[in-house]
């Protein structure tokens, strides 16, 4: 017989037990387990990842939160006891409040659509209940984690439900992260507001800009995306509780749809609705894509912008090195001195992570069928690991690489200096012909493009000045109106004033 993968989690109990029935048969639990046979079931049946929802602390608040306003509308409408309901309410409050999360122990990838997270979580709360009532754990007669704590649900509401107030909550962490980064990016630009630099096409020299511009460029497509994330906090608050099994609202009160969203708004101070097509909402995953899919975005945008870091900073000696970036330890275990990029490096692979992550959300969203999706618990993962690793990245990249980024001056001035970028700029008062003829001397001869203007006669020392001025090379101070192209034979007599 094949032995099971070795480090994966040991379902058989050690020390005093207790013994707990399904359908399926009977099991040994730990005595001490908040969690029951339904969650040992799942430890055993999908050893997977190794690792469990806990991981995920605002997907066990949101099931928490969920639980918590369905004994409201339950007490509400009289089809829960008040002794009971008020007791699922208080134990939810402590899981809410960050309690029993190291009992929730069934993997983040499994089968069942999320029937073993909510079992999971339905065990948890009805073995606390029995704790807080003097009871012994499992004694499901005096207090049933389906009867009372899932009274008037289904996985099938619950968990979709759950898992979009847990991406909610996730998003909104995000977009503060977001905020901070973006913030970050936008004092570099005004720091480096007047540091001329050579901008840059498809590797090539291009015409000259200011640092302070490229990292306002920065924080602009970032907040870019802030918006998009932003839109997508509504329709992830259309919710389908009420629904049960597949929309119908087979076993729950007719009032009870109504009555558990607002008892949601009113614990998560988050406007909900409910969606006004039960069957549709329980099985479309079209939100998930979407969020996803801008997740995707923000972070294929941000590598890009590690990119230009990497290639920023880049030699020290024998690379662009423009601008230095915090030192955060040694780049090599055989070349003294060396340190790398690490910072952006990093970002780079959550992004990775990320655009793999969408296309498994993608696949999984296509593979629903009929009235359910049975494939959200990895759309789920997918998603909360991306949005988890995406707000790590944004604190790590602002606060361990942007804060600390420096220019290198000389550098920059040394290739402004001998850049014939700059060239492009005189084109209006010399013509392209002449503008040409200089820029291959200068690549040629390695001179100074305003030198060579200069000792032609094209122009006079204070008029290249003016125009190879930071703020006109820029474009913070732009040349307007008509410019009179001058030959080289007509400016040998004198130059047409700059503009």
């Amino acid at each position: 017989m094949s032995e099971a993968p070795s480090a994966l989690p040991v379902v058989d109990p050690v020390g005093p037990t207790r013994t707990e029935s399904d359908s399926v048969g009977s099991m040994e639990i730990p005595a001490d387990a908040y969690w029951g046979i339904h969650t040992a079931r799942a430890r055993e049946n999908f050893p997977i990842t190794r690792r469990p929802i806990s991981v995920y602390p605002d997907l066990i608040r949101a099931l928490a939160i969920v639980k918590q306003a369905a004994a409201r509308a339950n007490k509400e409408l009289g089809t829960l006891g008040a002794e009971k309901a008020d007791l699922i309410d208080r134990v939810c409050q402590e899981i809410i409040d960050g309690a029993l999360h190291d009992q929730f122990m069934v993997g983040v990838i499994q089968g069942g659509a999320g029937t073993s997270t909510n079992m999971n979580t339905n065990e948890v709360i009805a073995n606390r209940c029995l704790e807080l009532l003097g009871k012994p754990f499992g004694d499901y007669v005096s207090f049933h984690p389906i009867d009372d704590v899932n009274r008037s649900q289904s996985t099938n509401d619950v968990y979709p439900t759950a898992i979009k107030l847990a991406m909610v909550l996730s998003t909104q962490r995000l977009l503060t992260e977001h905020v901070k980064l973006t913030e970050a990016f936008a004092r570099k630009g005004t720091e480096f507001a007047h540091v001329l630099k050579v901008g840059r096409t498809q590797l090539q020299d291009a015409v000259p800009m200011t640092l302070g511009q490229e990292f306002n460029g920065f924080a602009h497509t970032i907040a870019e995306d802030y918006e998009r994330l932003s839109e997508t906090i509504p329709w992830l608050n259309e919710i389908n509780m009420g629904a049960t099994a597949i929309g119908t609202g087979i076993t729950a009160d007719p009032r009870y749809a109504d009555a558990v969203r607002r008892h949601l708004v009113d614990i998560t101070g988050i406007v909900m609705v409910t969606s006004p097509d039960l069957i549709e909402a329980t099985s479309d995953a079209g939100i998930f894509m979407t969020l996803s899919g801008h997740l995707k975005r923000a972070a294929v945008k941000l590598s890009k912008i590690c990119n230009d870091l990497r290639l920023l900073s880049s030699g020290p000696q024998a690379g662009i090195g423009e601008i230095n970036l915090p030192a955060r330890q040694a780049g090599s275990s055989i070349m003294p001195g060396k340190v790398n990029p690490v910072i952006p490096e990093v970002v780079n692979q959550v992004a990775f992570s990320i655009i793999g992550a969408d296309a498994t959300v993608t696949a999984a969203a296509e593979a629903g069928q009929l009235q359910l999706n049975a494939f959200e618990p990895v759309i789920a993962h997918s998603i909360l690991q991306s949005l988890a690793w995406m707000t790590n990245a944004c604190y790590t990249l602002r606060v361990h690489c942007i804060d600390g980024i420096t220019a290198n001056m000389t550098r920059l001035t040394a290739q402004v200096e001998s850049s014939v970028g700059v060239v492009t700029a005189l084109t209006p008062y010399i013509g392209y012909t002449a503008s040409a003829t200089l820029a291959h001397t200068a690549l040629t001869t390695n001179a100074s493009i305003a030198e060579l203007v200069i000792e032609a006669g094209l122009m006079s020392a204070e008029d290249v000045a003016r125009v190879l001025s930071p703020e006109r090379l820029s474009g913070l101070h732009p040349v307007t109106g008509a410019i009179d192209i001058v030959s080289a034979v007509e400016s040998a007599g004198g130059v047409a004033p700059a503009k």
